[in-house]
Order: C-alpha cells, then sequence, then structure tokens
C-alpha cells in the first residue's frame, strides 16, 4: 500500500529484454508448419530449438492415471486455445509482441472437445490419441449403496458449477537470468511453491537443482493459480541460457484468460436417499471434472474429481455412499486447484441437495442439518470415507448462525411479501476444509509432491533480533505478521524485532510451499517447535553467564533471570558472537542458530468449518439477486491473529460470491473462450460484496502447536451454496430452482419464464 512492494514487474536488470510468446488461436490442430520472417529468426524459438527441454509431467500414482507430457511449447500438435507454440526476445515488450504478429502458422485444424460429458462419450474426437479415451482417471467408492435404495425419500438431480478464471491482482511472470560466477540459473518468479518449481524446472531443463534458484519476492494473490509450474518459466529459463542474458515475461489480462489455467468446472449427478424424518440414508453420485487438455505440475489432474469421492459426505452421519468420478481431458486449458479447491462444488451439490430432502420432508432445511451432522461428544470422529475429523462443534455453529440471521423474522417477511415485488430467500451451508495435509494423506491420492515435515530456522542476530526462515510463502495471507507473533509468543521478543525470510530457495528450508491451509498449522509449528529449541540454547547460555545451573533459571519475557540476576537476548548474543571468551568450553557449539521440524501428532489433516447464512432478494422481472444479510459462524481452532483471520475470511467471500453469482468462462463447440476481458469475465466489486456479520468459535485441534486449523480457504467454499440455496428458497413457491452456477440474471429470468410456461401448459 505504501507503494514499497516488489513485483517480478518491478525487477530490473542490466541487459535484460522482453519475451512475448506466440500463442495457438485454435483449440485442436496439427502443425504443419511455423513461417517466421527472415529477419527475426535469431529472435524467434520454436520445439524444434528446445530439443534438450523435457516435456512437464504431472504423474499420479493412482491407479489407472493416464499421463499426459505438456511440451512447453507445442510441438506436432495444439491442444488448447493459447497453447505456447514461439517464443520471441526483443528489447521490449511492444518489439516482442511486433515479432511475434509476424510468425505465420500453418494450422490443420481437428475437431475439438470443449463439452466434459460428451467427451466420454464414444467417438468423441480425442485429446490425446494414445489414450484411446479422454479419461485420465475413474475412481470409485462404495460403503454398502443397497443399504440407502429402498429409502422413502429419494431426490436425484444435476448440477453443475462453471469453469472460472482466479484473477490475481497480479499476473503471473517470470525473469530468468544466469549467474556464471555460481553457476546457477536464477529465476524470479510470481510463485507460492519455489522449492517444487525449482524440483520441475530441474526435471524440464536436466540440471541439478543446486544449479537451480528460485526467488519468489512479493506476490499480488495466489490462490492456487501460481502453485504448478509454468511452462513460461521452463522457456525462459531456456532461453536466458542460450542468449547470455537476462529475459522477463510479464502475462497481461488478455493471455490470464485465454490461456492460463482455470478451475471449478464439476457436473453431478447426485441423488440423496432419506427417511420421512430427515435422516440421511446414503448418497450415490456420478461426478465429473473437466480437467482440461493437460495435468499440470504438481497437483496432477486427478486432484480435483479424486477429492471429491473422499470430502462429499463431509460432517453428515449416514450408513452407505458411493461415488464415481472422471478426471476428462478436453481441449481448454488445465485445471487447477482454486481456493478451496474440490470442496466448494462438493459443498454446492451436497447442500442443494440437503435443501431439496428438507422440502420432500417438510422441514426447515436447517432442521436436516442438525439432525445429521456429527454431535460435538462423537469428536474426534471418523465418517464414511474414514476423514478423521479432529474437533468441532458443527451443531453449535448451525444454532448461532440461524439465531444471528434471525430465522424467524426472515420467515414472517416473506409472508409479508416485499412491497417493491421482490422475493426474500433465506440459505444456509455447512462447509467443512480438511487442511495442512500431511505424509499420508498426498501419498495416498498420488500426488507426485508429498509433504513431510515444515521446517523452519531461527537465528538469533548479533543485536538480539531474530531472523525466521521459512520455506512456505506468502501472497496475501499475512505470514509475516503471524509468525512474528509466534515467535513472541515462545521468546518473548518484540514483534518488531523479527524478521521473516520467504521465498527463496537459497535461503530457505525446504518446503512444499503454500497451498490447502497449511501454513499457520505447519509453519506456525515449525517456527514455534525452532523458537523453543533456540529458547533452550539461549536458556543455557543465559544461566553460564549467570554463572547458575539451567535448572536454576528461566526464560522469560525476553531474558534469563535467575537469583543472581538476569541477562537480556541482546546480552546473550552479544557475549555469543563478539565475546565467545566469557563463556565456558563445554557451552552448546550449535549456537544461537536452529532449524527445526514440526508434524502434527496425527498428520491426516485439520478440520475447520463454518455455517454461512444469507439472505437475498430477487428481482422476478429483471432476475437481479441482492444479498441483503450475510452471517458466518466459523471455527478455525485457536485463532493467532483474528485481525489476520477476518482478512482471510472477508476475501474468501467475495471470491464465493463471484462463483455465486457472477464468474463464469464459458467455451464454445469450438473450445473457444468466450470472456476474454474483464467486461466478459464478470468480478463482484465493492458494491456486490456487503460486510458480512462473522461469529468465531474456538474448538482447540487437538494435535497441533496452539490447536490452530487452517483456515485461509474456507470464506470461499461456503458462499455459492448459501447464496444458491436462498436464491432457491425464494423461487420454491414459483416453481422453479437453479442448479447451476453462477446464477444469473439471465438463468434466473429463464427459468422462471420456463416455470410459467409449464405451469400453462398444465393448465
Amino acid at each position: 500500500m505504501r507503494g514499497r512492494g516488489q513485483y517480478v514487474a518491478d525487477v530490473r536488470l542490466a541487459g535484460m529484454q522482453d519475451v512475448a510468446f506466440v500463442r495457438s488461436p485454435v483449440a485442436h490442430a496439427r502443425i504443419r508448419g511455423i513461417h517466421v520472417p527472415k529477419a527475426y529468426r535469431d529472435r524467434v524459438f520454436t520445439a524444434a530449438d528446445l530439443v534438450d527441454v523435457n516435456p512437464i509431467r504431472a504423474v499420479s500414482g493412482l491407479p489407472g492415471f493416464k499421463i499426459s507430457e505438456q511440451p512447453v511449447l507445442a510441438s506436432g500438435k495444439v491442444r488448447q486455445v493459447g497453447e505456447m507454440i514461439a517464443m520471441c526476445v526483443a528489447p521490449t515488450r511492444a518489439e516482442a509482441e511486433d515479432i511475434a504478429a509476424s510468425v505465420v502458422l500453418d494450422l490443420e485444424e481437428l475437431p475439438a472437445i470443449s463439452d466434459m460429458l460428451q467427451a466420454r462419450a464414444p467417438g468423441a474426437p480425442l485429446v490425446h490419441e494414445h489414450w484411446g479415451d479422454n479419461v485420465f482417471l475413474e475412481t470409485n467408492f462404495e460403503v454398502d449403496i443397497s443399504a440407502a435404495l429402498d429409502a422413502p425419500i429419494k431426490v436425484s438431480r444435476e448440477i453443475t458449477t462453471a469453469r472460472q478464471c482466479m484473477a490475481p491482482l497480479e499476473g503471473r511472470g517470470a525473469v530468468a537470468t544466469y549467474d556464471h560466477r555460481v553457476d546457477q540459473l536464477i529465476v524470479t518468479t510470481s510463485a507460492q511453491m519455489p522449492h517444487i518449481n525449482r524440483t520441475g524446472l530441474a526435471e524440464c531443463l536436466g540440471l541439478d537443482q543446486g544449479r537451480i534458484r528460485v526467488i519468489s519476492p512479493d506476490v499480488g494473490g495466489g490462490f492456487g493459480q501460481k502453485g504448478i509450474l509454468l511452462p513460461e518459466e521452463v522457456c525462459l529459463s531456456w532461453l536466458t541460457m542460450r542468449l547470455g542474458h537476462p529475459v522477463r515475461w510479464i502475462e497481461d489480462r488478455r493471455e490470464h484468460l485465454t490461456a492460463s489455467a482455470n478451475c471449478r468446472e464439476h457436473h453431478y449427478k447426485i441423488t440423496l436417499y432419506a427417511d420421512r424424518d430427515g435422516k440421511l440414508r446414503g448418497i450415490d453420485c456420478e461426478a465429473t471434472v473437466d480437467s482440461g487438455a493437460y495435468s499440470s505440475y504438481p497437483f496432477s489432474a486427478c486432484l480435483e474429481a479424486a477429492q471429491v469421492a473422499s470430502i462429499l459426505p463431509g460432517p453428515y452421519v449416514m450408513p452407505a455412499y458411493r461415488c464415481r468420478t472422471y478426471s476428462v481431458a478436453t481441449n481448454k486449458c488445465p485445471i487447477l486447484p482454486y481456493r478451496g479447491v474440490a470442496r466448494t462444488g462438493v459443498c454446492f451439490a451436497l447442500e442443494l441437495m440437503l435443501d431439496l430432502v428438507a422440502a420432500e420432508a417438510g422441514l426447515e432445511p436447517s432442521e436436516v442439518r442438525l439432525r445429521n451432522l456429527v454431535p460435538p461428544e462423537q469428536m474426534p470422529f471418523n465418517n464414511i470415507t474414514n476423514k478423521h475429523f479432529d474437533s468441532g462443534d458443527y451443531l453449535q455453529a448451525v444454532h448461532r448462525a440461524l439465531s444471528a440471521i434471525d430465522i424467524d423474522a426472515v420467515r414472517a417477511r416473506q409472508q409479508r411479501g416485499e412491497p417493491d415485488g421482490r422475493r426474500i430467500g433465506l440459505g444456509l451451508s455447512i462447509y467443512c476444509e480438511q487442511a495442512a495435509h500431511g505424509t499420508s494423506v498426498y501419498a495416498g491420492w498420488g500426488i507426485p509432491m508429498v509433504p513431510g515435515h515444515e521446517q523452519a530456522t531461527a537465528r538469533l542476530t548479533p543485536d538480539g533480533g531474530l531472523e525466521l526462515r521459512v520455506g512456505v510463502h506468502s501472497h496475501g495471507q499475512g505470514m509475516e505478521t503471524t509468525l512474528a507473533q509466534v515467535a513472541h509468543e515462545m521468546l518473548g521478543i518484540d514483534v518488531a524485532k523479527v524478521r521473516i525470510i520467504l521465498g527463496d530457495t537459497a535461503m530457505t528450508p525446504y518446503s512444499t510451499g503454500t497451498w490447502g491451509s497449511r501454513c499457520a498449522v505447519m509453519a506456525g509449528g515449525a517456527v514455534a517447535t525452532a523458537c523453543g529449541d533456540l529458547g533452550d540454547r539461549i536458556k543455557r547460555i543465559g544461566a553460564k553467564l549467570l554463572q547458575q545451573d539451567v535448572a536454576e533459571v528461566e526464560f522469560v519475557d525476553g531474558e534469563v533471570r535467575g537469583s543472581t540476576g538476569s541477562v537480556t537476548l541482546r546480552e546473550i548474543a552479544h557475549t555469543w558472537y563478539r565475546r565467545p571468551q566469557d563463556l565456558p568450553p563445554d557451552v552448546d557449539p550449535g549456537g544461537l542458530d536452529v532449524t527445526s521440524g514440526f508434524k502434527p501428532q496425527r498428520d491426516s489433516g485439520t478440520f475447520s468449518y463454518a455455517a454461512h447464512a444469507a439472505v437475498v432478494a430477487i428481482d422476478p422481472d429483471l432476475g437481479n439477486v441482492e444479498i441483503l444479510d450475510y452471517v458466518i459462524v466459523e471455527d478455525g481452532g485457536v485463532l493467532l491473529n483474528p485481525l489476520v483471520v477476518d482478512g482471510q475470511i472477508y476475501g474468501g467471500l467475495a471470491q464465493g460470491i463471484g462463483t455465486a453469482l457472477y464468474e463464469e468462462m464459458p467455451f464454445d463447440a469450438a473450445g473457444q473462450p468466450l470472456a476474454t476481458t474483464f467486461a466478459d469475465y464478470l468480478l463482484p466489486g465493492p458494491t456486490e460484496v456487503p460486510a458480512p456479520r462473522l461469529d468465531h468459535m474456538e474448538t482447540p485441534s487437538p494435535y497441533t502447536k496452539f490447536g490452530v486449523k487452517g483456515i485461509g480457504e474456507g470464506g470461499a467454499i461456503a458462499p455459492p451454496a448459501a447464496i444458491a440455496n436462498a436464491v432457491n428458497d425464494a423461487l420454491r413457491p414459483l416453481g422453479t430452482e437453479l442448479m447451476r452456477s453462477p446464477i444469473t440474471p439471465f438463468r434466473v429470468v429463464e427459468a422462471l419464464i420456463a416455470a410459467r410456461d409449464a405451469g400453462r401448459a398444465a393448465a
């Protein structure tokens, strides 16, 4: 906010030149030729030049997964609009774009497939011919579905969530240079996972990882979109080693909207079975996820769909369950885990269906949830897919949300009607987020990036300050503040004297990075452990200086105290670094620099949750949806910094409202994206995002430092379901419902007209 940040576009290196890419204008085609003007042949590079570069491969260990190889520059054919075909370099971006415009492509266009359901049909065009079909992976999970089939209530629907772009404030970008003095490639990139990027670069370029340094400076939003290895990063790395000078690429918004990865596109065929009292008997679901043309490194194309099967039942108790999932390849850009990952689609599908069960049973939607949620006395609880819910009181969250939204007043208002003819609706949704996934979880999913111990280095500086080096990275979560607070809690050091070092593989311990709401749990735990170990050393050195036994002193409020006096951190640091002659020879030689690791006692993840309640008003003539009130009762365990948590929830809510009402990246039958500017791709602004009313619950996790749980994605998961349920609550008396997101004015009016016509036909 003060203009002191440094983003990739702020990096200026001597001799640096800019890169623009020639991108495919069609979704599926064979490359018959690439014609480069003679004057530019030393400035344009194609796959034929990058012969020593390996394709990007993100492989899953799950049985049946089909491997896609993504060439960093298209070779043989293109499989999506925006796929890179050639790389152009010039002193400025404008000149590089002019060169790119002069390159002529000879493409033999092929039939494209842009509908994930059609892609599964026999005879569909094949994205990867050697597969024989378009399915990356099919999964099946069942627990005695037959026990539910005779239930008196059976509700079936098809539910769809739209494909979205992630739209961080700062787009993607990279600067690559080669330091010949240390024989090291240095890539500065806007990334959430610098160490994983380095691993991927090493695999593609055939370099030892020690010869690559990845630096992530300030990152203006990530949301998962910056959690992958980019083909652009590989191209720039090769190019700087080829040319001998720095090169830069900064994504523009058209590139982001046409060629970057997308998220969220799910389709559900789902049936809920229940008894007449609203108790769930089981769920039967077939879920399809459009994974796009390639499997992105490191998460792979199967993460989204594979998670659907394991998380769909959520915190609800039921005896029977069946889910089949398909990760489908289409001629679109790859899909990535976006804030909330598969949970947003799962929550949307399940919570809409629970409202339908309530309508069939003649119950308030809240009552169906209260009758099926895991009661607090059963915590910790293993659900039907063996998810281990660590702690919580879901029933209390629902009751507090209903009280805050004042359900009785909303129902009375509905009965009275609105003077302006609008219709009022109340919607509820519950989500549960597995966060801080551990080794066992990711190993079970077969992802080629399995987290282990998260490490942190704590170093006392000679003047008594503290340096913390942490492998995770911050892209808006306020980690610098939160981790400094953890250090203060452990060492009593002033947070102003704590310096957090992030985002540089040469300076930080190895980490799988920032994703999955893991940082407060994992990095916070690592910082606490490292500071605790450092505190033990400080205490021993302080005892030596006080000439007392270590058992006779205590370390509190940043100083070591004993019966003979006290010494401060500054004095202890000064002695260790500047006056070692004042220390006895048996002092710990490890000094005041400690690296320690952390894993929760049980690494199956923490489970934060929330109850969201929304009141909306709908204009039945124009289809406009206005959010009148929004309540969130969330439980993130012990909150390290409530203000940071609030900020995360506010930001997540804005994204959830975008998913519910505005954001959609449609494609035509030829695979062309149809919302390639912000005039077409709608993002919610300040007037569309109301200030929610937040209510914090705190049930500590029994397995983590301080009892903290991951909360960073939670705000984005539940809003689409809560808002859709509110819309359907308002429209149900008119005989209609909406089962897809976003709920646009056009879709509202279309549904109302269809219901009106159906009513006339029946009459």
